[in-house]
């Protein structure tokens, strides 16, 4: 097999450095040269070939064999844009359209349910039907306010009385938003479960709980993680949820509905975390296999046999 090539970027805080450095030992070992630390943002397009500029040469992009994007904190409206061009040309993990559909919540929850898939109730209205939230408010009695396109759980609002709704609702109008996508409140223990999955295979699952007295989950919103085993139930539901949303990898939020006495689904990440250090001395031990399986992954994709484009 002729030698392969691929472009990588993945975050380099909170281990990534070394998670990076074991990918590229391990595919160096299957004869597969990475081209690391292609942040896109300093791409260029031009004439048929997306070019990136390094100290001593220009590489074309567009032909490698594989893209793999794995950056959530960086992310710029230009890299996006160059990511869904170059997808276009070769494959990526995840596939650009995965990847959207992923970054968007009420398109995330709109097509799992479509597929039979439990997630919260949602409602989608025009910026101009900012009236209807009145009503959904008295039918929900609690409800989530959710930015489509925010990740980390920043911008997620809480609105538990009319009051709240409308200390809200000119916020939103003052910032010019051309739709409002709200969640009913789920009741739940202010615990959930992230599930990853990496090509279909389950590689573990650990919990997050929400600060005493708050009720988000994401770490960056002063939850806490901590040791946690799923079920078949939640393996099952998070291996679906991927299948369904064409994600190669993915951390599915799973969160347990009080009053349904059921499991659904929160949020679906295309770009879930590796353990951090300070996470893998408490006992979250996953970082090697989840390795393991994206380097199998990039090396299907890049033989003839896998797919390629």
């Amino acid at each position: 097999m002729a030698k392969r090539n691929i472009g990588m970027w993945l975050y380099q805080n909170s281990g990534g450095e070394q998670i990076q450095k074991k990918m590229i030992k391990l595919l160096k070992d299957r004869e597969i040269d990475v081209l690391a630390n292609v942040n896109l943002k300093n791409a260029i397009a031009k004439n048929g070939h997306i070019i990136y500029e390094m100290k001593d040469k220009k590489v074309k992009l567009d032909k490698l064999d594989l893209f793999f994007s794995y950056n959530a904190g960086e992310q710029t409206p230009y890299q996006v844009y160059l990511y869904k061009a170059l997808n276009r040309i070769i494959p990526m993990i995840n596939s650009y359209e995965a990847f959207e559909l992923s970054e968007d919540k009420f398109h995330t929850s709109f097509y799992l349910r479509k597929h039979g898939i439990r997630t919260a109730d949602y409602k989608l209205c025009h910026s101009d039907d900012a009236h209807r939230l009145n009503t959904i408010m008295k039918k929900w009695e609690k409800m989530v306010y959710k930015p489509t396109d925010g990740w980390g759980g920043m911008g997620v609002t809480k609105i538990d009385s009319v009051e709240a709704l409308n200390m809200l609702i000119p916020f939103l109008s003052q910032i010019n938003l051309k739709y409002f996508y709200v969640e009913k409140y789920v009741d739940y223990d202010n615990t959930d479960y992230r599930v990853d999955i990496v090509d279909g295979q389950f590689v573990a699952c650990y919990g997050r709980k929400a600060a005493t007295g708050h009720w988000k989950t994401n770490v960056t919103s002063g939850g806490s993680v901590f040791l946690r085993e799923a079920n078949d139930e939640i393996v099952d539901l998070a291996i679906k949820a991927t299948k369904t949303l064409g994600l190669d990898i993915a951390g599915v939020d799973i969160i347990f509905d009080r009053k349904k006495e059921k499991y659904i689904v929160l949020e679906v990440n295309g770009i879930p975390a590796f353990a951090t250090p300070e996470q893998e001395k408490m006992g979250l031990n996953f970082n090697d296999k989840k390795i393991d399986l994206i380097v199998d992954l990039i090396d299907r994709k890049t033989t003839k046999e896998g797919g390629s484009k």
